[in-house]
This record gives C-alpha cells, structure tokens and sequence, in this order.
C-alpha cells in the first residue's frame, strides 16, 4: 500500500487506466469494479473506460455509479489517446486481481517498459479437461500494457483481445480470478 502510493507521487506516469469490453455483463463488471476501487483510493488507478457492445441490461448504469466513462460508440485509437493513464490494463469484466496487485503494477509500471499480465489464480482453475481442445481467451490473465505500445497497435474495429496477439508478455506474481469463474457463479 505504501509502495504505491510512493510510486503514484514519484511516477506521475504511472497511472493507470482500465479498460474492458462489456456485452450484457453486469454482474461481473460491477465484481471487477468493486475490486478496482482499492487502486483508484491508493492513487494507482486514473480512469476506467467501459465500452460496450449493445448491452440490454444495467451494464451502463453500473458504469454510470462507479464513475468510468462508458462508450456504446467508439474508435479505439481515440479510447487509448484519451485515457488518463500512461499504462493501460485490458481486463475481462469478472476478472478480479488479487491481493498484492496494487502494489506489483505500481512498482512493475515504475522500472519497466514491456507488457505483462497476471498470474492464474491457483483457487480458480478450470476442470481438467476444459483446458485441453480450447485455447484460453487472450484476456483471460489480463494484459498490461504501456499507452504508447497500444496507441501504436491501435487499427480501427479492433478488440481488445486483438492486443495480446505477437506480444511476449512478462507475467506477474499477482493472481486473477478469472472472468469465467463470475459468470459460473451467475
């Protein structure tokens, strides 16, 4: 805790926006929400962009209560140019780090330049053979990311799963609950 707020005086720069990519999900971005809340009150997280694919359901007002700009119509070049934050963090909405993660992004942001993502949390893995036959989705760990490196990537209509793609990703001692674990719970 006191890492990071040492590391938010010190790096300015190393703020962070979170961005996810909803559809008909509000139950679980209001769980990845309610965790973020802790790295908005250590001074690590800037801004939370939602951007949303037709939900019919309260996703927006969701959004909406907890402060994040909320998108239905978006370029994302012009998403990643406005964020708040110099590095970006891709979550799935039900993805949950665990403790500990504020402190290791704010110090792995402050002494490093190259992608990374989270750990899989050892609590929550998926059965046996359900990791075999399909690969997991590119979001499942998260993907963190300097803005700079996704303003570059950014290509008009692209998802953010699409960022993952070619990136040799270091990969943090944090864990993530991943997304699938929230919607199982539904």
């Amino acid at each position: 805790m006191v890492l990071a707020i040492i590391c938010a005086l010190l790096y300015e720069w190393a703020m962070l926006t979170v961005v996810l990519e909803c559809q008909d999900q509000e139950p679980e971005l209001a769980q990845t929400l309610s965790v973020l809340v802790a790295g908005a009150v250590e001074g690590l997280v800037s801004d939370v962009v939602v951007l949303d694919h037709g939900s019919r359901d309260g996703t927006s007002s969701v959004a909406d209560a907890a402060g994040c700009r909320f998108h239905s119509q978006w370029d994302i070049g012009e998403i990643l140019r406005s964020a708040r934050g110099e590095w970006l963090l891709f979550v799935e909405p039900g993805a949950r780090p665990q403790s500990g993660w504020i402190d290791e992004i704010a110090e792995y942001v402050s002494l490093n330049k190259v992608p990374a993502r989270f750990t899989a949390s050892r609590a929550y893995r998926r059965p046996f053979l359900r990791r075999f036959g399909r690969p997991s989705p590119p979001l499942e760990l998260g993907l963190l990311l300097p803005k700079s490196q996704a303003v570059a990537a950014a290509r008009s209509g692209m998802r953010l799963a699409e960022f993952v793609k070619g990136q040799k990703l270091r990969k943090l001692s944090s864990e993530l609950i991943p997304s699938w674990v929230a919607r199982a719970a539904r």
